[in-house]
């Protein structure tokens, strides 16, 4: 089969937005006002697990990575979320927002709240990053075309639903709407340039779903314990 152009190419990875973890119900449940306090901080302390696996995964992208002007752009990712002389990165951000929604920090930096199935899926992601060749991890974080709907979405939507939630809350969301706009455009261009064949484009949509499948089992985790209050053995009994 002939290759797809760079634009049916951009195209084909558009579209995978349609598995985009926005759409997932616990999300859609989320940004409609429906959520207990309860189960937007079991939200927040889970999802920061995921926050903290992030620099690992681009660390993990650079120690692979051979190109030093790729790694001189990627870089920027990590300082993103650790932060850099003075300013304060994502995951501190992270951390006003477990402030905002009324739990410690101890709470969430210790992971002990983190459900199982949210562990298992950050840390097959972080193992896939450091396996994968470098093009593959970073076509795997192009789920970045889609994070600035999501990142809007709550903007629009928390402040209203859940007035019980301080606004410092809010700089994640957005700190990440212009960096995500940003990242996306380095990570997409890299994938364009390198995934020529068909056979490697297809790969590449594999790969994308991979990291859109590991979003979405995040949350179904999130689900069975908070809504359908299933929690995990460990916290049984």
């Amino acid at each position: 089969m002939d290759a797809w152009t760079k634009e049916d190419f951009e195209q084909k990875l558009r579209e995978k937005g349609k598995y985009y973890h926005i759409y997932h119900p616990f999300n859609v449940a989320m940004n409609s006002g429906e959520c207990s306090r309860e189960q937007i901080q079991g939200w927040v302390v889970n999802r920061f697990y995921y926050q903290v696996t992030i620099p690992n995964k681009d660390a993990a992208i650079m120690s692979n990575c051979t190109d030093r002007d790729v790694r001189r752009e990627w870089v920027q990712r990590i300082l993103d979320h650790d932060g850099v002389d003075g300013e304060d990165g994502g995951i501190e951000a992270w951390l006003r927002l477990g402030d905002a929604v009324g739990m410690s920090r101890d709470q969430i930096v210790s992971h002990e709240q983190v459900l199982p199935g949210v562990r298992f899926a950050c840390d097959a992601y972080l193992n896939f990053a450091k396996r994968a060749t470098w093009q593959e991890a970073v076509c795997s974080s192009l789920t970045e075309l889609f994070a600035p709907k999501i990142h809007q979405s709550r903007l629009d939507s928390w402040p209203t639903h859940y007035p019980w939630i301080e606004d410092t809350g809010y700089q994640y969301f957005r700190k990440r709407l212009s960096e995500a706009r940003r990242d996306v455009r380095h990570g997409l261009n890299i994938t364009l340039e390198h995934f020529k064949t068909r056979e490697q484009q297809e790969h590449a949509l594999n790969v994308l779903q991979f990291k859109l499948d590991v979003l979405w089992t995040m949350l179904d985790a999130m689900q069975l314990a908070y809504t359908h209050e299933e929690p995990p053995f460990h916290s049984c009994g």
